[in-house]
């Protein structure tokens, strides 16, 4: 990825990953670590968005970055036509004193950028956009060594329960709390990887359903039923996975048996530790998730 620099007045640089442009702005008092250190972390994060989805979800992107208090990545939000020219967006807001290393871990704006990979399905899908950039996030990250597979996986068994039904649940299209929306997208997510892995004898996932998804709908910027998007990603498979789970969760508490479900992928739990075993079939499945595609020519 080529990189650029504007004048420094101006506080932007220009980014390449493949045939996409990044322009990025950084807003408010100067950093500590320097601008080049916050142009590194969106070129990082970037990359592994591309080489999740196979290239770039956009052909444009403005990144604004904006300094707050404090030495953390805050939060940040990504817009379809927000940008110049009506391009997307992403604005993020980064502590100025945040060192390299919180930037090294960070999960933020590779979350922001896998949104730009899914076209608009409306609030009452939230889950879905959400559900998606909060388990894709790691497992991209993992695929590029920007994270362990024992800390996503460690994660998982700690943060999918939170994604269970509750009392008084109606379904993911019908219950729109915090942990509804974020965890128990992911944990559809999850469910749905793994079945499409067993079924096409781990040659295929919901990385190949997701590919397909953002390269037909060109992402963010269209507007496709929610029965449009699964049906896109269940062709790339050959199966009907999506459709299917999206008939058992959508409209009623459906919780997936999370023990199996570990079991079947190989996690053995202990507490609030996990212990990945290896050379079985089940290992095989959970390997499969993490192993990088074999690489592509960008864009596609």
């Amino acid at each position: 990825m080529a990189v650029c620099a504007a004048p420094a007045s101006s506080a932007a640089s220009e980014l390449e990953v493949g045939s996409s442009r990044l322009h990025v702005t950084l807003d408010g008092e100067p950093f500590r670590i320097g601008a080049a250190a916050l142009v590194a972390w969106v070129r990082r994060s970037a990359t592994i968005v591309a080489s999740y989805y196979g290239s770039f979800p956009v052909a444009d992107l403005t990144v604004h970055i904006t300094a707050v208090d404090g030495g953390k990545v805050r939060n940040g939000r990504a817009q379809a036509g927000a940008g110049p020219a009506g391009h997307p967006s992403i604005q993020v807001r980064v502590g100025q004193a945040v060192p390299e290393s919180e930037l090294l871990s960070d999960w933020v704006l590779v979350h922001e950028m896998t949104h730009l990979a899914l076209p608009e399905v409306g609030r009452e899908h939230a889950w879905l956009s959400e559900g998606l950039a909060t388990y894709i996030e790691g497992v991209a990250r993992v695929q590029a060594g920007n994270m362990t597979p024992d800390e996503l996986w460690l994660e998982d068994v700690r943060s999918m329960p939170k994604g269970l039904p509750g009392d008084g649940d109606e379904g993911l299209d019908r219950t729109h709390t915090w942990a509804r929306t974020y965890w128990g997208g992911a944990l559809f997510c999850l469910v749905a990887d793994v079945t499409i892995r067993e079924r096409t004898a781990n040659r295929l996932g919901l990385q190949d359903a997701m590919r397909a998804v953002a390269r037909d709908s060109g992402g963010m910027q269209a507007s496709w039923p929610i029965e449009r998007v699964l049906h896109a990603g269940d062709a790339a498979t050959g199966t009907t996975v999506l459709t299917e789970l999206y008939a058992q969760m959508s409209s009623r508490p459906s919780a997936p048996d999370l023990a199996d479900l570990w079991r079947r992928l190989g996690i053995a739990t202990d507490g609030d530790a996990v212990r990945l075993l290896a050379g079985t079939k089940e290992a095989a499945t959970r390997e499969s998730i993490t192993r990088p595609p074999a690489p592509r020519l960008l864009p596609q």
